[in-house]
This record gives structure tokens, C-alpha cells and sequence, in this order.
């Protein structure tokens, strides 16, 4: 049996058990981008998912839409060391966009307009992930990857692509833009998975 001294309490990380380590509770929303905004109308805006075979397949921003909007609250984790708790999206699930490709992929590249890419083992974005049009009740701003970005809230945040443009799917790993510069290839914040180990 272990013995304590008087008045321990322990270490906590902030004030709520949800913030993982080596993380702080932030209130604002900061926005942190490689590069400049980019700036897509609706009009224009389509997803792509294309299969490690070469099908592709595309929607429109409307076609999108269509699939079905869901509300998400969750906490988001950024790798720089903030967390966000109680974020309201609005958003479409990927698995619509997935099915019936590649059975036999196992992970998949993220692109995005502006050139950006990450990437994400299949697992981590079938019932987990959505492609998010709104925050708090409004249109996703430009800043903040509108008209729409990858939302991945179990990851590490570089993971939830802004503008997201496509998915291609692979079937083996590969690594994306920040994971070619020294993050880690997953992401999981309760890992404190941030940076690579090679």
C-alpha cells in the first residue's frame, strides 16, 4: 500500500479530465495555416474520392449537402498544445462517400485546395470523421478551412484538413505534408503522438 504526504493531490493537466497531456485549455479559436487562406465559393468547391485502382468519383458542393448534414459536438486537440472542449459543428459524415471502394485499401491521403495533404489510416475516418460546413451554428469561415474541412476530432487538428478538396484512397501508407516534416504519422493526442520518432 502506498504511502502519501499529507494534503497530496496529485497533478492534474488543467481544469477538465478531457484536456489530454502536455495540453491547455484554450477559449478562442486560433488559426494556425501553412500557407495563405484559400478562398473557394460553393460553386465551385468538389469533393473527390478516387479508389487505389484509379475510379474516381465527385460531388458538388449541393451533392454534398445532400447526403445528409449531421450535428457534431466533441473536443478538438491541436498539436501546438491547445485544446478546445464543447465545439459545435455541423457537417457530412465520409462513410457515404467511401463505400462501395476499394475493400481492400487500408489508408488514405487527404488533399486539399492550396496543395496540403495528411494522411490517415481508413480506420480513423470511417465513423469517426465528417466533412464539416459550419461551427458554432454559421458557415465555416475561410480562416478556419471554409467552405468545408476534414473533421477528424480524435486526432491531433493538422489532421482535420482545411479546404479539403478529396480523398485518395491507398493501400499502404504514405506520408503527408507535415508528417514528411517531422510529425508524427498518426496523431492521437492522448498519446501525445506530435512528432516522429525517426
Amino acid at each position: 500500500m502506498g504511502v502519501f504526504s499529507p494534503g497530496f493531490r496529485g497533478s492534474r493537466r488543467d481544469e477538465d479530465v478531457r484536456i489530454p497531456p502536455g495540453q491547455y485549455l484554450e477559449r478562442g479559436f486560433p488559426v494556425l495555416s501553412t500557407g495563405a487562406t484559400e478562398r473557394i465559393s460553393t460553386a465551385d468547391w468538389r469533393f473527390t474520392v478516387t479508389g487505389a485502382k484509379g475510379e474516381t468519383r465527385s460531388w458538388t458542393w449541393d451533392e454534398t449537402i445532400a447526403v445528409g448534414l449531421e450535428t457534431v459536438n466533441t473536443d478538438i486537440h491541436c498539436v501546438t498544445s491547445w485544446s478546445k472542449l464543447d465545439t459545435m459543428w455541423r457537417g457530412v459524415p465520409i462513410d457515404p462517400f467511401l463505400d462501395g471502394l476499394d475493400a481492400d485499401a487500408t489508408h488514405v491521403m487527404v488533399h486539399s485546395y492550396g496543395g496540403y495533404t495528411t494522411n490517415l489510416p481508413l480506420e480513423d475516418l470511417r465513423g469517426r470523421a465528417w466533412i464539416a460546413t459550419e461551427f458554432d451554428g454559421a458557415p465555416l469561415t475561410p480562416e478556419h478551412g471554409g467552405p468545408a474541412r476534414l473533421l477528424v476530432p480524435h486526432l491531433y487538428f493538422w489532421k482535420s484538413a482545411k479546404w479539403v478538396q478529396g480523398l485518395q484512397l491507398m493501400p499502404r501508407d504514405s506520408p503527408g505534408f507535415w508528417e514528411r516534416n517531422g510529425y508524427h504519422d498518426h496523431g492521437d493526442p492522448w498519446l501525445e503522438e506530435r512528432y516522429s520518432s525517426f
